[in-house]
Formats: structure tokens, sequence, C-alpha cells
């Protein structure tokens, strides 16, 4: 997969995915930015919330349950110390309808511990390089 992101004056980003789909991220003001979109950190939790909750209604559709609402609440702490990375994300899903306990759990374990590639990816020792110019290094 690879999106494309064009950078759009002070502190905001423009990315086009494969999808095609666009969105913009941006920093606070207090650090250049406009507020004309999300910070990225936001992006990503909200990424690991939507891939989490994909997986739960696909499996509880499979399970011929019916969800009637869904809704969740991602938060995560992060290091003090550049770069502050997440150290720790905490997904809290409400769902309704009638979903017994058992497999609406089974359903949330399967996707954060097997299905779900963001939260999966976030867990992982993840093997990145990037480039520059056409010049690559390895992190």
């Amino acid at each position: 997969m690879k999106v494309d992101i064009q950078w759009k004056g002070k502190m905001q980003f423009e990315t086009s995915t494969p999808s095609g789909h666009t969105f913009s991220l941006d920093a606070a003001p207090d650090i250049g930015g406009e507020n004309t979109g999300p910070r990225p950190t936001e992006a990503l939790l909200s990424a690991v919330g939507s891939c989490s909750g994909i997986d739960i209604v696909l499996i509880l559709n499979k399970m011929r349950l019916n969800v009637e609402a869904f809704s969740m609440e991602v938060s995560g702490e992060r290091a003090e110390d550049y770069p502050k990375r997440f150290t720790k994300v905490h997904m809290h899903y409400r769902l309704t309808g009638d979903l017994p306990k058992e497999q609406v759990h089974r359903a949330v374990k399967l996707s954060v511990e097997k299905y779900c590639s963001v939260a999966q990816s976030l867990q992982a020792d993840l093997s990145a390089t990037y480039d520059i110019n056409g010049q690559t290094y390895h992190l």
C-alpha cells in the first residue's frame, strides 16, 4: 500500500489514498499549524479504533448477531520525551443490540489480537526505512 502526501504550506499536509480519498492533517497553532485538520496522532488513534471497529462488526455479522449501535472512545498515553510515542492505548467499546457478552468479547479479542492490522502494527517490532530524494536509509 502506498499513499501520496503533499505539503500544502505551513504545517498542513494532504494525503491521497489508493482508494481515492483525500484528507488533511495539520499541527496545532502553537507550533505553526492552522488547525485545518486533525493532528497525525489523533488520526493514528482514529485509525486503530476504526480498524478494530470494522473487524468487530464483520465478526459479529458472521456470527449472525444484530448490532443496533456501536461507538467507541480510544485514548492514548504518550511518553514525555521525544519522539513522544504512544506507550498505552485503551479502546472503550459501547455496543447495543441482542449481543451475548461472550460473543462480543470474542469478537473484540479476535480483532485486537489477530485481525486489526493497525493495532498489530502498533505492537509489532516494525521494520522501517525511509529515503530522501532517492537515497534509502534504514532505521
